[in-house]
């Protein structure tokens, strides 16, 4: 299993562009709560489980099942 950032570098910039003007929250979500400080509670989850295979909700991150 291995997580990695989006390889499409301008969905990446913009997305921390994001999480720098909402101070390390999920831009993609409009409340500021602890389940959505980056990487948020719903792809810590989705990380944990092995039958997994995709990206983050605001896709950031990719988790990859290899």
């Amino acid at each position: 299993m291995a997580v990695k950032l989006n390889e499409n570098q301008e969905i990446v910039n913009q997305v921390k562009e994001g999480l720098k003007r909402t101070g390390g929250y999920c831009p993609c979500r409009l409340e500021r709560t602890d389940e959505n400080k980056c990487i948020c509670k719903e792809f810590r989850e989705q990380i944990a489980d092995p039958d997994f295979e995709g990206y983050c909700h605001c896709m950031l991150y990719y988790k990859d099942k290899k």
